[in-house]
């Protein structure tokens, strides 16, 4: 199996976090190739993995690159496969093997994003329950079809993600994946979600919320300029700078979204009909679902793994 598949995580001055990790990892009865990408720790991180676990493949930054630094490492990957996995998320044994049987067998498969559980208690990611109620045509795939995936649990053909681009560095980290989900299915690759691959996330305290949900709305809207429709685009804007103003940081985030727009411009590359189509019958379906059943606050998904599946 370790000549089928590689685990890429990322990293960033969480060393416990990470070394537990990479223990597991090591552990797991696929033998996956390991490759660690440190976002320029400060805590000695390189050093130390090098030192403990010398047969992880580990790639220092200089300085922290968001989801971009999962590139680095995807460049080191020799495998067919490649999973991703952060410091505080840990694939559970035997759902590495069995990603690699259903992409075996799907080749029109590009993505599939595992199932996720939260903490001891081994309680199922609200995202997933979403995923698995997609309203998506569903024939031919072994599973939900989606139009996104968790950046933190998901398994990629190595040459899928090659070619969509990997994470652009400009997004650095909050809903990255949504540029990449477009790419992908724009190539005409499906995502799938996988119910019989698990992951375990154990969410780190160290976390930045409100950071997190304005990184979410600026990366939305960008996106939106990169490849949605102008009103998607300037609906996204229009959150954005609402969160901002909420969140108290509006004159900065504001200027930066201005910048980002300004970048994304010349990049814009709207996606076929098919692809919004599908993004829609996923809007409308979670908003008929949540006018007869909201979800309650204290159910939402810690948002480390980046809920934007959408």
């Amino acid at each position: 199996m370790s000549a089928r598949i590689s685990v890429v995580v990322l990293t960033h001055n969480r060393l416990a976090e990470v070394s537990r990790t990479v223990e597991h990892l090591l552990a797991l009865p696929e033998r996956p190739a390991v490759i660690v990408v440190d976002n320029g720790s400060l805590d000695g991180t390189p050093k130390t993995l090098r030192q403990c676990f010398p047969q992880v493949r580990v790639v220092a930054c200089e300085a922290n690159l968001g989801a971009a630094g999962r590139n680095l490492g995807v460049a080191q990957v020799a495998t067919e496969y490649v999973a991703f996995s952060d410091d505080d998320t840990r694939w559970s044994p035997g759902a590495l093997a069995h990603v690699v049987r259903v992409l075996d067998a799907s080749p029109c498969i590009g993505v599939l994003s595992a199932r996720v559980l939260v903490g001891d208690e081994q309680r199922i990611d609200p995202t997933c329950e979403r995923m698995k109620a997609s309203p998506l045509d569903r024939a031919g795939l072994p599973g939900p079809a989606l139009v996104g995936y968790m950046a933190g649990a998901c398994v990629f053909r190595t040459q899928v993600f090659r070619e969509a681009g990997g994470y652009a560095p400009r997004l650095f980290i909050g809903g990255e994946e949504s540029l990449v989900s477009l790419d992908v299915l724009e190539r005409g690759y499906a995502i799938v979600y996988c119910d019989g691959a698990t992951l375990t996330h154990y969410p780190s305290p160290a976390r930045d919320a409100n950071l997190r949900r304005r990184m979410l709305a600026r990366n939305a809207a960008l996106v939106a300029w990169l490849r949605l429709p102008l009103s998607e685009a300037v609906a996204a804007s229009g959150h954005a700078l609402a969160v901002f103003a909420k969140e108290g940081a509006f004159v900065g985030d504001a200027l930066a979204l201005m910048t980002g727009i300004a970048w994304a411009l010349p990049r814009r590359r709207v996606v076929s009909e098919n692809v919004l189509r599908m993004r829609r019958q996923v809007r409308e379906a979670e908003a008929a679902a949540a006018a007869i059943a909201p979800v309650p606050a204290t159910a939402v998904a810690p948002d480390r793994l980046s809920k934007r599946w959408r």
